[in-house]
């Protein structure tokens, strides 16, 4: 099927991710205009100036407006075929609504569990209108979504077991304090109690529980862990039937005590601190892990997302970026056919997304061993 050049908005266009996603855009064929909201007009313009080229225009937009404000994000979306969701997960029920009376198909980021759960109940709306809402395709959630199933392939049934693992670090790092993305989300992480599948079923853990060391290889190696709150661990068990699964992240020993810290800040200090904080260097390295077993074997595939030098970008970035941008591309394809929410590990095929994110500096590696049964 050839492509249909889609009209795409991106919302939180002055956000960290959202440039990355704007320049892929840019470049695809597959995409005919780029509008850029945010609720800072002139962040959306400057990044629009910047890495959107003759494609992109700017508009002042809020998801959280009523539908007769001047700045609702419905009015914005009129004309539009696609909606990337950059901002913070916490407007996904408003920008998921939009899309609805607009009527135009939705993706994000991620909705870190509980709001997943949420936008899951919009299904049904989405599917009655014929629209595609893609629940969480950036790097993790999305890649490792697809990485759980291309793994999960390479088992017999039952999956026993399916633990995701991310690291990011960055090998120049500004000499002022840095995130890697949203300040306040990570926060969120850090603080909400974790929810992990034992014996089949989700249960809730202490924030910041060990999760043990996990080897991520070059150029991060054998890194500590701990559990945070992930929307994969929502949709696994359903979608692979597994018992057990868990998500960790392994932070740079000098990045997590600082979170520490903030963690009893009060908002307006955060709020803050986010404004002052350095942008991450373009020479981040992010890598994932997604370990299932079954049947007698274990696979683990790894990625790796290295900086993409052409653009300025490190690999943090162009990570959880390059999935969304890819989505949009294989939609215009009509190689999504699925309508109604639905996270990615149930409407997008690996093969066809670790091709696109290959070609934006991601490397996958994949293992297999048979169990050693005592």
């Amino acid at each position: 099927m050839s492509p249909t050049a889609l009209r795409v908005a991106i919302l939180g266009a002055g956000g960290t991710i959202a440039p990355a996603i704007v320049r892929d855009l840019a470049e695809s064929d597959e995409v005919a205009g780029l509008l850029l909201l945010d609720i800072d007009e002139a962040r959306a313009q400057h990044v629009a100036s910047l890495c959107g080229g003759p494609k992109a225009r700017a508009a002042l937009a809020d998801a959280r407006a009523s539908a007769d404000a001047p700045t609702s994000l419905i009015r914005a979306l009129e004309g539009c075929d696609v909606l990337v969701n950059s901002a913070s997960y916490r407007v996904n029920l408003d920008a998921m609504t939009a899309c609805l009376k607009a009527g135009c198909h939705y993706l994000d980021l991620g909705g870190l569990y509980w709001m997943t759960g949420r936008q899951l109940e919009l299904g049904p709306r989405f599917e009655g209108e014929g629209l595609l809402a893609l629940l969480g395709i950036g790097s993790a959630p999305g890649k490792t979504n697809l990485m759980a199933l291309r793994a999960a392939r390479e088992l017999a049934d039952p999956i026993d077991a399916m633990h995701v693992s991310a690291a990011g670090r960055d090998l120049d790092p500004p000499s002022t304090f840095s995130v890697p993305y949203a300040l306040q989300t990570l926060l969120d992480e850090l603080t909400m109690r974790p929810v992990v599948l034992r014996d089949g079923s989700p249960e809730e853990i202490d924030p910041l529980t060990a999760g043990g060391v996990v080897e991520f290889g070059e150029p991060i190696g054998a890194a500590e862990t701990i559990h945070t709150l992930h929307s994969e661990l929502l949709t696994f068990g359903d979608s692979f039937g597994c018992r057990a699964a868990s998500f960790r992240l392994s932070l740079s020993p000098d990045l997590l005590s600082r979170l520490r810290e903030l963690t009893a800040a009060p908002e307006a200090e955060i709020q803050r601190i986010a404004g002052e904080a350095a942008p991450p260097s373009g020479k981040t390295v992010s890598v994932h892990v997604v370990e299932a077993s079954g049947g007698g074997r274990s696979v683990r595939v790894r990625a790796l997302t290295e900086p993409n030098d052409a653009w300025g970008l490190g690999g943090g970035i162009a990570s959880t970026a390059a999935p969304a941008a890819a989505a949009v591309r294989l939609l215009a394809r009509g190689r999504i056919e699925a309508r109604g929410a639905v996270p990615p590990e149930r409407c997008i095929e690996p093969g066809e997304m670790f091709a696109e994110l290959e070609r934006h500096g991601c490397t996958f590696e994949i293992t297999t061993r048979e169990e050693v049964r005592a």
